[in-house]
């Protein structure tokens, strides 16, 4: 199939031009080029019109899990009849495995919650590996190390009706791909059998699943099922459709190939007999009896199922690698150069790649070294970025704010795009003198309550943060102090809260977190805009500015004796780009109007107390506790539809919470 962009709107203001000049540019074969878009211009929106133009598979990485829901949950709309897929570790929601030696604790990797980010991603590698029409949208750890895209492919268990069939031999091959055989629930991943009939929940989705019918040793029909509700009891099916054959891939990403599987033991094994012999001779036998027990343990479950708990750390020996050769990631299933790579928010996004080498390097070198792991899991790693710099083809880097890595990358290929569709304009930019800066700042909020209009206040410490907002509160302002310790789920109560009139204004540290696009902000006050420190940098000012673009009276306040050459770079930049806007306004006759977004209630007030009860670990019944995390991932989904994203964020949020307490 064709990439089929679907959309009411057609592109507005200068994204006509950025589309064009960023598609000529890859028809030229530029490798790489930055998409200068400011805060609100509909950037989402150019990147998929210039998928359509280029008809090209694409891999769309952003820097949080959020922003990759909402990135995601857009293309999906956008693209309805194409795949569109979601790929994120379980890194970017879950503890990983690690080794505290200071307090002799080690934290074994959780796996609460890891069915539904395992179907996604399986379903984002079989679609890479079977259609044409792809786009993957990724966290940043979509550079750690995945299965070999040759052995996924060849793991796939292709079954047809009226095939001769060994009852056993397939009950075998399945729990070789890893499902299990649970004759009690319905998961993604499992199987039950009954006595001829076989019925198979893929890995993938949890919308349909595999009834095979068996007559003796042949396979005599094969039906796909449609459950009838989300939380399906038992024979809770209909029959969607019957086939002629159907093809059922891995459980889970990490199998092993079992024609390398009795070289691969071998060296699993002389890898760990040289490991005992080295904390031997070490007098380190804690660590070698460690090291012994788990690693013989994996082995036998290898040996019996053709899988172990943790079998990614064997990923090197399993596909017979070299020592420090490049791991297998998600770029391996794009086969060729001709696919797109887009990295949004890149100036923060860039930067985690760079560094996830480095910290997951750290983290495995103490497992190495504490006799809970082999030294071969150390090449169970993510791309170091020389090595993800050499896959970087076809690539935009999308920021409001670009650093200076990726414009050298691109060789200076900048194309802009600076006009929102609403006519909105950055906001206007104030320096005021830090001598008398609270009088002023509580006449400022005087004249902000009086327009009905909201403010962020941002500040460099917590303890100022602490003390401000007491003060303000003192005052008889209604203010809210916004710190990096809340949940997500207070977050969002506070931020919905300030858009009800309930809070004037939010004082924070760092106020450039997802979910802090709000219309109602007509005011950023920025204390200490002079310091320096990342904070106060070039990007994080403009970052900062950007809070008040979503409203037609946006003003900035900044707060300093001197004017640093990253507040002038800033206010440059601003000034610029309102010079760019206001023009394209006179010239169209558009009169900017500020963003309309309607306020979401988090939860329905009839369940808030118990949620809150649960969210804050007090004693709530188990079964009442599995009921409302249902009922949660239910209204998480609705608000994922109505691309609420905020909202789904905090469920999100709320959801792993419950059901770590619930694990506990």
């Amino acid at each position: 199939m064709k990439f089929e962009l679907e959309s009411p709107y057609i592109p507005k203001g200068d994204q006509p031009e950025a589309i064009k000049q960023l598609t000529d540019n890859i028809a030229k074969k530029v490798t790489s080029q930055v998409l200068l878009g400011a805060t609100g211009t509909g950037k989402t929106f150019t990147i998929a019109n210039i998928i359509q133009k280029t008809q090209k598979k694409t891999v769309i990485i952003a820097h949080n899990k959020t922003l990759v829901g909402q990135l995601y949950t857009e293309l999906k709309q956008l693209f309805p009849k194409n795949h569109v897929e979601y790929f994120v570790s379980y890194f970017d929601f879950y503890q990983p495995e690690a080794y505290k030696p200071s307090t002799d604790t080690f934290i074994d990797k959780s796996a609460t919650s890891n069915q539904e980010i395992e179907m996604m991603r399986l379903s984002a590698l079989n679609s890479l590996s079977t259609q044409d029409d792809v786009i993957i949208v990724a966290s940043v750890a979509s550079i750690y190390s995945t299965v070999n895209p040759t052995d996924f492919s060849s793991f796939m268990i292709i079954i047809k009706e009226n095939e001769k069939i060994n009852r056993k031999q397939f009950i075998y091959d399945l729990v070789r791909l890893q499902y299990k055989r649970d004759e009690t629930s319905n998961l993604p991943g499992t199987f039950k059998v009954n006595g001829d009939i076989i019925h198979i929940f893929p890995g993938h989705t949890d919308e349909i699943s595999y009834r095979i019918m068996l007559d003796d040793e042949k396979i005599e029909t094969i039906q796909i099922m449609k459950n009838k509700e989300e939380d399906v009891k038992d024979g809770d099916f209909v029959v969607f459709k019957t086939v002629k054959f159907v093809k059922i891939i891995p459980a889970n990403e990490y199998i092993a190939n079992k024609d390398n599987f009795d070289i691969a033991i071998k060296n699993i094994k002389e890898e760990l007999k040289e490991r005992i012999e080295f904390f031997t001779k070490n007098n380190k036998l804690l660590e070698a009896q460690r090291i012994e027990q788990r690693t013989n343990q994996n082995i036998e479950m290898l040996l019996e199922l053709g899988y172990c708990n943790g079998i990614e750390n064997y990923s090197r020996q399993l596909e017979l690698r070299e020592p420090n050769s490049t791991p297998y990631t998600i770029f391996d299933y794009l086969k060729n150069d001709d696919w797109l790579l887009v990295i949004d928010e890149s100036h923060i996004t860039v930067p985690q790649i760079e560094g996830m080498f480095n910290t997951d390097k750290s983290r495995k070198e103490t497992l190495v070294e504490y006799g809970f792991r082999l030294p071969s899991c150390l090449d169970n790693r993510p791309l170091n970025f020389n090595e993800f710099n050499k896959i970087i083809k076809n690539a935009i880097f999308v920021s409001a704010t670009p650093r200076g890595w990726e414009i050298k990358k691109s060789n200076n290929t900048v194309i802009q795009q600076i006009i929102r569709p609403t006519g909105l304009l950055d906001p206007i930019i104030e320096i005021v003198k830090t001598e008398g800066q609270i009088e002023n700042l509580m006449q400022q909020l005087d004249s902000q309550i009086k327009k009905n209009e909201k403010t962020f206040i941002t500040v460099i410490t917590i303890a100022l943060a602490e003390q401000l907002a007491t003060f303000l509160h003192n005052k008889g302002y209604k203010v809210a102090y916004l710190h990096n310790e809340l949940k997500t789920i207070d977050r969002s109560k506070i931020i919905n809260d300030l858009r009800k009139g309930i809070y004037d204004a939010i004082v924070g540290i760092n106020l450039l977190k997802e979910g802090l696009d709000v219309p109602e902000v007509s005011l950023v006050c920025i204390f200490d805009a002079d310091k320096p420190g990342l904070f106060r940098n070039k990007i994080s000012l403009i970052q900062i500015i950007g809070r008040a673009a979503r409203n037609v009276n946006g003003r900035i306040i900044m707060y300093a004796d001197t004017t640093s050459s990253d507040m002038q770079q800033a206010i440059d930049e601003t000034n610029r780009r309102r010079k760019i806007q206001i023009e394209f306004n006179k010239k169209h006759n558009i009169t900017p109007t500020s963003i309309v977004k309607p306020i979401n209630n988090l939860i329905d007030s009839a369940e808030q107390k118990t949620i809150d009860a649960m969210f804050h670990k007090k004693n709530i019944d188990l079964k009442n506790k599995t009921k409302a995390i249902a009922k949660l991932k239910k209204e998480m989904k609705k608000a994922a539809e109505k691309q609420e994203y905020e909202l789904a964020a905090s469920l999100r949020d709320l959801i792993i919470e419950l059901e770590g307490n619930l694990s506990k």
